[in-house]
């Protein structure tokens, strides 16, 4: 109906009438989408600087507490000779002061086996149950000569008579999970059933068969082949001796794990430990260099003269609690530096932070432990920085409360949008209409002059 209107329009009076309306509803309602423009902008800036910030913070802590727990600032064991024993620290422990000696006298093994030689590896063996069941055994000349079963509940698998194969009886022990894998190892005489278990003494075993068919795969007293014993490792740790079924301890030396890489008798290995200087040193600087990136971008954002945020409160107490951090007691050791400004780490004017490298090596030199407590994984520097991370990205109080707020404004504004959207629409479609009319009633004034005009025409010419 308008669009027939509109096209009409001007006929009457001569006007651009279409021009006109859209002009008259421009100008009514133009100022107020400018407002809404200007409102949505500074909405969407707000958005992304509170995202931004809430990343970089989170991104800050998570990057600090990852390198806190991957154990390069903490104290490491160390060993004479790698070759026979590893040593590593275990985590939440301290490796400071370590001084042991250890002896490899022997690793823990395995029980590999072999069962006899089967020629046809198609064949069918036959089916019946094969039974696993742990304990101790004596190996001579790989012949098993003696077992002794342990506590444990013998491990019970049935074998189909149609799935007897070999590479069959390998899968049904397998999908048991009962601590031996097994496999098949074959060459140009045939094949055998191929049996490991876990270290440890007490983990060497029988597999035995309650039919003949069975039998070619048992493994036991005067059965099958002991390619290695089951034993436990042997270590003499500052003159104790002791026995472990894995060659992985962390119950032998507190706070520190070893790993046996082959026997030694009568070698000492020494174990002591290295603090981690140069990783400190780097830490601390790449901890000042990434909290004044961090603080660039807070200012840039708080900036009282346009910064996005300058009326958020959530950015300016993430700003005063980082700024809080450089003299904050974090670490409690009376003997030592307690807060990052007692290692080096100075607060300039403009707010970033500075080291100074010569106070930073004094600390590292004379106080190695307080500094490297500062970065203890979970406490310290990364537990107070966590602690602003988490502040920030409340949905109550932080900047994550202001990233929901601003973005429920922005929804506002499209809403009002599009209300003014239909406002305009609605007062084009009424302006259109009511010039329509006048254009009419400008049309009809027109027809009736020029009737007139003709009549006042006709009378001259008649000479009346």
């Amino acid at each position: 109906m308008v669009d027939s209107i509109t096209t009409a329009l001007g006929v009457g009076s001569g006007i651009d009438i279409k021009s006109l309306v859209d002009n008259l509803v421009n100008a009514q309602f133009s100022p107020k989408n400018a407002l809404l423009d200007t409102r949505e902008a500074a909405l969407k800036a707000q958005i992304s600087s509170a995202g931004e910030l809430k990343s970089a913070i989170s991104g800050f802590s998570n990057a600090l507490a990852t390198l806190a727990r991957g154990g390069s600032l903490s104290t490491q064991p160390t060993s004479t000779d790698t070759g026979v024993v590893k040593a590593s620290l275990l985590t939440g422990s301290s490796a400071a002061g370590l001084s042991a000696t250890v002896e490899v006298r022997q690793i823990a093994g395995a029980q590999a086996s072999n069962s006899n030689l089967v020629t046809d590896t198609s064949a069918q063996l036959g089916g019946g149950k094969l039974t696993l069941t742990f304990g101790k055994a004596e190996v001579a000349n790989g012949q098993m000569t003696g077992f002794t079963a342990g506590s444990g509940t013998p491990v019970e698998i049935s074998i189909d008579p149609t799935a007897s194969k070999l590479s069959d009886i390998a899968a049904a022990i397998n999908a048991k999970k009962a601590g031996v894998t097994a496999s098949v190892v074959g060459d140009a005489n045939g094949s055998r059933l191929v049996l490991k278990g876990a270290t440890g003494e007490n983990q060497a075993f029988t597999l035995t068969a309650d039919t003949p068919d069975l039998a070619a795969v048992e493994v036991g007293v005067g059965k099958g082949n002991i390619g290695t014993a089951a034993r436990d490792a042997i270590v003499v740790a500052d003159g104790v001796q002791v026995q472990r079924a894995s060659n992985s301890i962390s119950n032998l030396i507190p706070g520190v794990r070893l790993d046996l890489v082959s026997a030694k008798p009568g070698t000492v290995i020494q174990l002591g430990s290295t603090p981690p200087t140069d990783g400190l040193n780097q830490a601390v600087q790449d901890f000042v260099s990434t909290y004044n990136q961090l603080q660039t971008m807070l200012k840039t954002a708080t900036d009282p003269k346009g910064g996005p945020l300058r009326a958020d409160p959530a950015a300016k107490a993430m700003q005063a609690a980082l700024s809080r951090l450089v003299g904050t007691q974090i670490v409690s050791d009376p003997s030592g530096p307690r807060t990052l400004a007692e290692i080096g780490v100075a607060t300039l004017r403009d707010g970033s932070l500075t080291v100074d490298a010569g106070k930073l090596t004094t600390a590292l030199s004379k106080y190695p432990q307080a500094v490297e407590s500062m970065f203890a994984s979970g406490a310290a520097l990364p537990a107070a920085l966590q602690t602003i991370s988490l502040a920030a990205g409340s949905v109550k109080t932080g900047l994550g409360a202001s990233e929901a707020g601003y973005t429920k404004a922005a929804d506002q504004i499209a809403q009002q949008r599009e209300k003014a959207l239909a406002e305009a629409d609605t007062a084009r479609t009424r302006m259109t209409q009511q010039f329509a009319s006048m254009d009419a009633k400008v049309a009809a004034y027109k027809s009736t002059q020029a009737a007139l005009k003709q009549q006042v025409d006709a009378w001259a010419n008649s000479g009346r």
